[in-house]
This record gives C-alpha cells, structure tokens and sequence, in this order.
C-alpha cells in the first residue's frame, strides 16, 4: 500500500505501486513484473501506458472518451473479459468504504492511517477465513 495527500491523484503513485509488487511462484524467487495490469480509465495517460510498454506489462486499461476522436497512432487493444474480472479489486475497495475510520480518514497522519488500513485489512482477512474454517 501506498498513501497519497488527498488532493494528489492515485496515477501519480502508479510506477512506485507496480515496483513494490512481489507475486509468488510455485518454485524459486517471486516474479517483480506483474503479466498485466487492469485500472480504470483514469489511467489512460500517455506516461502510464508507456511505463506499461517499456517493462513489457500489458494494460487491460479502457480509453477515455476524446468528443473529438483519436488523434494518431494505432488503437489500443483491450479485453473486456479480463477488464470486468478487476471487480475483485472494486469489492475490496467497496469494503474498505464501509470502515467508518478509513472511510472519513480519521487518522490525519500518513503513518497512522496506513496502519488503520492494514488493521482494516487482517480484520477482514480473518473474519471471512474464520468463517470459512467452521
């Protein structure tokens, strides 16, 4: 996780988010580069498609609506599929919401709201594996 000031869009956090990824392997070290990456169209922005393409990640990412069209360059491919299976991510922010104490931001202090998060977080985690076990 990584948190921003309000004011400050998610997408500029965006290169030091995908950095921090680390996904597990069945054998060896964890891969750092994600196959692809789903995001809403608030990112599609020039800088953040070409990070995608320079480090070979491919951006499951809808275009924003241009009134006036395309201007250059070839379309931008995209799997709805894989777009509407993001929804995973959208629940989990959904959930996230309905926290009283994230929701309103109680805690002013970047440290202290990030650790609200991750509390947050385990709660869930545990509440729906404890569920699960019995």
């Amino acid at each position: 996780m990584h948190v921003t000031p309000g004011q400050v869009h998610e997408s500029s956090a965006f290169e030091q988010a995908v950095d921090a990824v680390r996904i597990a392997q069945p054998l060896g070290r964890p891969r750092s580069r994600p196959r692809r990456i789903a995001g809403d169209k608030a990112y599609d922005i020039p800088r953040v498609r070409r990070w995608l393409r320079e480090h070979g990640i491919g951006a499951v990412i809808p275009e924003k609506y241009k009134p006036h069209g395309r201007k250059r360059g070839r379309p931008v491919s995209f799997d709805r599929e894989a777009y509407r299976r993001r929804n995973v991510i959208e629940r989990c922010i959904g959930w996230l919401k309905h926290a009283r104490r994230i929701a309103t931001r109680y805690e002013k202090t970047a440290v202290n709201f990030l650790a609200m998060l991750k509390l947050a977080m385990i709660q869930h985690y545990l509440k729906t594996h404890l569920r699960d076990a019995t």
